[in-house]
């Protein structure tokens, strides 16, 4: 089972003038330890105007900026808003393969199609309308870095000619593809489409065997692939923190995941925001959720010995990787580097010998699994009587 970290690059009010300088710079130090102490993944957001809740509105700059301090660590993208008036695939792909090519072929492609009407509203996306803008336009993409030239395409919602989009991943037919899921019918989806499923929703072990089983009898019987290469795994969030003492790791984790929580229900269900005005973090300290945000069933927070019984329920349930959230509201930065340091010197050296040794004993069935989904692939939307040539346009 593979192990990653996770960037909303959260900050709660009060800001300074240097507080999003301190932020970024924090979590690029963060993402080179983890590198240094082996985590496999950093994934990092795509949000728009949710002020506190995520400041991680370029993430591809990032990323960017962590392929050249980590040497390792794999980049997840997690994740793309795909619908065009977000990014326009054309320059999705543009940027997903640059970052592959500077990475030395690091990157995960994680997509979405949003749903906050903060950020739908802002950039004038008909909340009816996102799914298929998304499944269009990531179908567009996925060929883009494929083909050369790319040959058109026809839809509803997004349109374009031939023309050859450089330049090409490094990862070859692209990097993998994943969609960002928050209920059993997303999971399905993703199954259904042949793409990873970057899961959401803070679960249990026993909740994720039964999303795992569901994947992957889908992704075996039903997947017609959208992109041009089958990602078959199941990743989930859950909260982290991780010192000897379980006090000192629940007092250092509970505040941060319940705005967390929060700052999330603000935007999505229950709030009523003012750009530039609503301050989340003092409501949210007027009215503290009292849900059980951390518990060892859904969360890993504890001693090593808690984090590690907790990382092995997930294993044990057929979760393919576990991401971990730590950077959550107030936590401070050495108290996510101290708990970093401890899961990698105590927990995660069994792990990393056991992910071997399922990658072995997995890769024959995955490969027949694969297989047998890109047989069932649709054929390409490509446009009928398509001009292949360009005519020049004068200089002005």
């Amino acid at each position: 089972m593979k192990l990653g970290i996770f960037y909303e690059l959260q900050l709660p009010r009060p800001w300074n003038s240097d507080s999003e300088l301190k932020l970024f710079q924090n979590s690029l130090e963060q993402v080179e330890l983890a590198d240094r102490l082996g985590f496999d993944y950093v994934w990092a957001v795509e949000h728009h105007f949710l002020e506190e809740y995520a400041h991680s509105s370029a993430p591809e700059v990032f990323l960017a900026a962590c392929s050249q301090r980590a040497k390792r660590i794999r980049l997840g993208h997690g994740v793309v808003l795909m619908p065009p008036g977000y990014n326009h695939p054309a320059r999705v792909a543009e940027r997903i393969a640059t970052l592959d090519l500077v990475s030395n072929g690091r990157v995960d492609f994680g997509t979405g199609e949003s749903s906050s009407e903060a950020e739908l509203g802002g950039f004038g996306i008909p909340r009816g309308d996102k799914r298929a803008m998304w499944q269009e336009a990531l179908e567009a993409t996925c060929r883009m870095m494929s083909e050369e030239p790319f040959l058109g395409y026809e839809g509803t919602h997004f349109r374009m000619p031939v023309r050859n989009v450089v330049p090409k991943p490094v990862q070859k037919p692209h990097p993998p593809v994943w969609v960002a899921c928050s209920r059993r019918e997303t999971i399905l989806l993703a199954a259904r489409l042949g793409l990873g499923a970057l899961s959401f929703t803070f679960m249990s072990p026993d909740e994720a065997r039964q999303w795992a089983a569901d994947y992957y009898a889908t992704l075996e019987t039903e997947a017609q692939p959208i992109a041009a290469a089958v990602n078959p795994n199941l990743a989930i969030v859950t909260g982290f923190m991780c010192d000897r003492d379980p006090a000192r790791a629940r007092n250092a984790a509970e505040e941060g995941l319940r705005f967390f929580a929060y700052a999330l229900g603000h935007y999505y269900l229950f709030g009523r925001h003012e750009p530039a005005r609503t301050d989340i973090w003092s409501n949210y300290r007027a009215n503290p959720l009292s849900l059980p945000i951390i518990d060892g069933a859904t969360s890993c927070v504890g001693t090593p010995d808690q984090v590690r019984a907790s990382l092995r329920a997930f294993e044990d349930a057929g979760i393919d990787q576990v991401v971990l959230v730590s950077q959550a509201g107030n936590n401070r930065h050495e108290d996510i580097c101290a708990s970093l340091e401890l899961l990698a010197r105590e927990v995660m050296p069994e792990f990393k010998e056991r992910d071997a040794e399922r990658a072995r004993a997995r890769a024959e069935r995955i490969a027949l699994i694969s297989e047998r989904a890109m047989r069932r692939k649709p054929a390409p939307k490509i446009p009928a009587n398509a001009p292949t040539t360009i005519q020049a346009g004068a200089l002005p």
